[in-house]
Formats: C-alpha cells, structure tokens, sequence
C-alpha cells in the first residue's frame, strides 16, 4: 500500500466509527499477526 491508500484507509475506518485505538490495534494486528490486537466483532445493537 501507498501512503494515499493507508490515509483513505484509516479515513474510512474513522468515517465507520473506530476509534484510535481501535485503528491502532487493528494497524498492529496487520503488521505484527499478534491475537491480542485482532479486531472482536462488535455486537449488535437491540432495536
């Protein structure tokens, strides 16, 4: 990836609602392979 691509990256996850830490963890996850920073699925809203 180019670094336009990590930034519309990382702009899509902010528009989709991950925090920082969530995108950090997740950018972690990628390059390391390491189970803590895997992203857990997000539960879903009751209507």
């Amino acid at each position: 990836m180019n670094m336009t691509e990590v930034a519309r990256f990382l702009l899509g996850l902010r528009a989709a609602g991950w925090s920082e830490k969530e995108i950090n963890d997740f950018m972690l996850y990628i390059e390391s392979g390491e189970e803590q920073y895997k992203p857990k699925p997000r539960e879903k809203k009751a209507d």
